[in-house]
């Protein structure tokens, strides 16, 4: 018997704190398995298990050993797995959740064209605001804009997202362009409500000093469509996304205020997934197309 399989009988033994045990899960006899850990300690030239009549343990180095070779033989298993699916096309359900502003404005071409292109993959897309539990739900990856916070998933930043304080001419026009940014009190703002009935603009200067400032809200809104409607309107200020406001600080149907200064934390957009050590083909093909997509976004050019 090989190296190695000798390793995965040790393991299974150490699990099982009994030979019997392991046994079992192999498909060997007690006196086999025996024989091949003491084989292993033979070749290793240390004690790796206490032995008794009723229980059988891990020696300190048998410890050590056990959390080193367990590893390596994940690694192994991961490896042999990803080197099969290379040969193979990926199959399987992929649950996708995104937010419905940005998802169905910036995804909706690249999900279907990865599902034309992968069509034994059964895609389950979900757009929308509300919290979801990802691993509770079954999620695969989720698509998340804001500033990485700390969580228990996997994030891979798809595109910068930075959120523009932005005005419409019409509302220029009326008021004037602010000078400071104190001045902002005495403008209507249009807020988003989703989370707070009131609206701070956390800045950050050219020499890295941070301010805050609340925005007089005159209109609340819990989409980023609304807000960019209203704005666009002249009815108040707005933070919005760039995503959503882009094309028209282009256009010159919005100025963006206080260019000098850039909303603080600095926000991105990220593919998260659970924390799974082996990432399956389905899903690693579908993040670096949400990458490559990230890098055609047109303010990311």
């Amino acid at each position: 018997m090989d190296h190695v399989s000798r390793v995965g009988i040790f393991i299974a033994v150490v699990k099982h704190s009994s030979f019997s045990g392991a046994a079992r899960e192999l498909g060997m006899t007690g006196p086999a398995v025996s024989k091949q850990v003491q084989s292993l300690e033979r070749k290793l030239g240390v004690k790796l298990l206490n032995r008794t009549t009723r229980h059988v343990s891990a020696t300190e180095e048998g410890a050590t050993y056990y959390d080193k070779a367990r590893q390596a033989l994940e690694d192994l298993n991961e490896a042999e797995q990803q080197i099969l699916e290379l040969k193979t096309v990926p199959t399987g359900r992929l649950k996708i959740n995104a937010p419905m502003s940005f998802g169905t404005k910036f995804l909706t071409k690249p999900i279907a064209k990865y599902a034309c292109q992968y069509p034994e993959v059964e895609v389950e897309v979900d757009f929308g605001d509300h919290w979801v539990d990802v691993i509770g739900e079954g999620y695969d990856i989720v698509v998340r804009i804001g500033a990485l916070a700390d969580s228990n998933l996997v994030a891979r930043q798809i595109a910068p997202c930075p959120i523009i304080l932005c005005a419409s001419p019409i509302l220029i026009e009326k008021f004037g362009i602010p000078n400071s940014v104190e001045q902002l009190s005495t403008l209507p703002g249009v807020v988003y409500n989703r989370h707070s009935p009131k609206e701070d603009w956390q800045y950050q200067d050219s020499k890295g000093d941070i301010g805050a400032q609340p925005l007089n809200r005159t209109m609340a809104a819990n989409t980023a469509e609304m807000q960019l409607e209203a704005c666009k309107s002249g009815l108040g200020v707005a933070l919005l996304p760039v995503f959503t406001a882009h094309e028209f600080l282009d256009n010159g149907e919005l100025i963006r205020l206080f260019p000098q200064y850039r909303t603080f934390p600095e926000r991105g957009i990220y593919a998260m997934y659970p924390p799974n050590r082996y990432l399956s083909a389905r899903s690693r093909l579908f993040i670096d197309s949400l990458i490559e997509t990230g890098r055609e976004l047109p303010w990311n050019l």
